[in-house]
């Protein structure tokens, strides 16, 4: 048989990156292109021009082809894989009306949604009415209604970024069930749009025709236009296939396809998740989202702004790091490696609590704490704190997902970018205290994308067969005794009591400045 090839789009939060795998899952060719995840034109803002995302789609596309290894002939079909919860809105003339509005933006409303009052009612008895008013005041499409009303009333078309994408490179406004992730009337439960009494309509003023039609992974969503291939290189009339968001893609790329895999993922949007048969809310009314296999959820557990406050500490500490890593052709990562190296296990005492943003239903005034400090403490000890926090933080979720699904986590899998970190992949084992494994490829998103688009031409006859064939166990690492006990100690002494000691400050600091604002 002919060797077949997937060409895997990631449009994540801080790159956009065009990846070609064969059906083993190995990566042939790779291009990335970094990207600002947003523009803020006021505080709490963000957002992005869906055509800068396009066109560093593009861009990844035609920087990939010269460094394609096989002829571009031999790519059987496309999938594309996006940031989650990103929204574009479109007119009728198939053109963005506004900049797109980023998962990190923190705009709210300040109304209620228009329930009746038998509903709302029922909302209150079930507890869920603090939830359904969260919802109104988050969704982008409430705030767009309200302070953008002439644009609103040119929405034709409210998608997703993925949903933007596959419009553009297919001209039809199709998505995947699985990147079906954001404030939109979608029911988590039953993987479909809602029903036309379902009270999200009534908390959001989106219309079911605003909506793209929604597929499973492995269906054609359309077919690479003319155009498309004109401006990305891709070959016209390639099959585009659903997989689903970054997130769920990654959860299939590392493998973890069962309720005692853990799923764990330093990236922008630091994650842990396992995948269940069942539908199941590690936190009441938090929804499990689609898993990229049909008819499966993955659980998730969260922390906002995870690995992306690696890249803030390198910005704002790490100018050393990236002149000597120049001046000496190194990877600005590896000499990041030695400041972990430099600073024990607990980092002396200096403690990190990493709610930069609030993350698992966390109320608004959460922020982040550092805490120890003293005269021995340098920036190293503050970037250790920092991922044995985040560290800490994930193991906290381990422990819910374990508590709500009644399952032990056996297996832990991490990917995205800290997984490349030889000092954080040991940092997770001590602080899980269990061997934790890096996959063959920490393009695990990417590989996902691949998966879904092996088994939708047919290579594979199902995703349990495609992960067996396509992902593969690279190195692992096993919990060093001593750092084990000190991470123990500290987490369960310590770290686990920071935020019920620490939540009346923040709520005093969220009450003062909201005012001085």
């Amino acid at each position: 048989m002919k060797e077949q090839y997937f060409l895997s789009i990631d449009n994540g939060t801080q790159s956009v990156r065009a990846i070609v795998f064969d059906g083993q899952g190995q990566l042939i060719a790779k291009s990335k292109i970094d990207i600002e995840p947003y523009f803020s034109n006021h505080k709490g803002w963000a957002e992005q021009h869906a055509e800068y995302f396009w066109d560093s789609l593009c861009q990844a596309c035609q920087e990939l082809w010269p460094k394609l290894p096989i002829p571009k002939e031999s790519i059987v079909a496309v999938s594309v894989t996006t940031q989650r919860a990103t929204v574009v809105s479109m007119g009728k003339d198939n053109q963005p009306l506004r900049p797109a509005i980023s998962w990190l933006d923190q705009r709210q409303v300040e109304t209620k949604p228009k329930l009746g009052k038998l509903e709302s009612a029922l909302m209150s008895l079930i507890r869920a009415k603090p939830l359904v008013d969260l919802m109104h005041s988050q969704a982008e499409a409430n705030w767009i209604e309200q302070n953008e009303p002439d644009i609103w009333q040119q929405v034709h078309k409210f998608l997703l970024l993925s949903g933007y994408h596959n419009y553009k490179l297919t001209g039809q406004y199709n998505d995947a069930i699985a990147s079906t992730v954001g404030f939109v009337p979608f029911e988590y439960k039953t993987q479909q749009w809602a029903d036309e009494k379902d009270w999200k309509w009534r908390a959001m003023p989106i219309r079911p025709e605003m909506l793209p039609k929604v597929s499973p992974a492995g269906s054609v969503l359309g077919e690479i236009t003319a155009a498309a291939a004109d401006a990305t290189g891709i070959p016209e009339g390639l099959p585009l296939i659903a997989s689903g968001s970054d997130k769920a893609c990654e959860v299939l790329g590392t493998g973890c396809i069962d309720n005692e895999t853990g799923s764990l993922s330093y990236g922008s949007l630091a994650t842990l998740n396992i995948t269940s048969d069942k539908y199941l809310e590690a936190i009441p009314f938090y929804p499990a989202y689609p898993g990229v296999i049909p008819n499966t959820f993955n659980i998730e557990m969260m922390v906002q702004r995870g690995y992306w406050m690696v890249s803030w500490f390198k910005k704002e500490f790490g100018l050393q790091e990236e002149q000597s890593a120049a001046n000496q052709d190194l990877s600005p990562e590896s000499l990041f490696d030695e400041l972990l190296a430099k600073v024990p296990a607990g980092s002396e005492g200096l403690m990190l609590q990493p709610y930069w943003s609030p993350s698992n239903g966390d109320g608004p005034e959460t922020r982040g704490a550092v805490i120890g400090f003293n005269e021995d403490h340098t920036r190293a000890h503050l970037y250790r704190a920092m991922i044995e926090g985040l560290t800490y933080a994930l193991r906290e979720g381990k422990e819910l997902l374990e508590k709500k699904s009644g399952k032990s986590i056996t297996r832990l899998v991490v990917s995205g970018g800290g997984s490349q970190s030889d000092q954080i992949m040991q940092i997770t084992a001590d602080i899980f205290g269990m061997t934790v494994l890096r996959p063959h490829t920490f393009e695990t998103s990417s590989l996902g994308a691949a998966i879904a688009s092996a088994v939708g031409v047919g290579l594979y006859p199902d995703f349990s067969t495609a992960v067996d064939k396509m992902t593969h166990s690279g190195d692992s690492f096993e919990p060093i005794d001593a750092n084990k006990d000190i991470y123990s100690d500290l987490y369960h002494k310590v770290y686990k009591k920071m935020y019920g000691q620490l939540k009346p400050s923040y709520e005093a600091i969220h009450s003062i400045t909201k005012r001085s604002i």
